[in-house]
């Protein structure tokens, strides 16, 4: 039986197998830890992280709310390097809760995935 750590990243990999980030569509990746919310606009030919945004700071509020602004904005921060579309890598983790308000939020932003 394999833990829950362990699951997440079977998934990580076999996902990363399929997508990558290119200098034109680059990947957009999100972490979870069970305080803050972490999300970077990564070029896989260079590896090059060329935005990034976190929630850290935003303790106060809840975690959905920190997810929407964290969305919104790396959202602000990609268009402002000149990134329209990314690819989306939701990490291993389901697609629901704080994943999905961060790409939703991002949607809304102007990002296209």
């Amino acid at each position: 039986m394999t833990t829950k750590i362990e699951r997440r990243i079977r998934i990580k990999y076999r996902v990363r197998n399929k997508i990558s980030g290119t200098p034109e569509r680059p990947r957009m990746s999100v972490f979870r830890s069970n305080k803050q919310i972490y999300v970077q606009v990564i070029d896989d030919l260079s590896g090059k992280t060329l935005a990034s945004a976190s929630s850290l700071g935003m303790e106060t509020m809840p975690k959905m709310e920190q997810a929407a602004k964290v969305g919104a904005l790396i959202a602000k921060k990609a268009q402002e390097a000149g990134i329209t579309t990314v690819v989306f890598d939701r990490n291993g983790y389901l697609y629901h809760g704080r994943v999905k308000e961060v790409a939703d939020a991002a949607r809304n932003g102007g990002l296209k995935f």
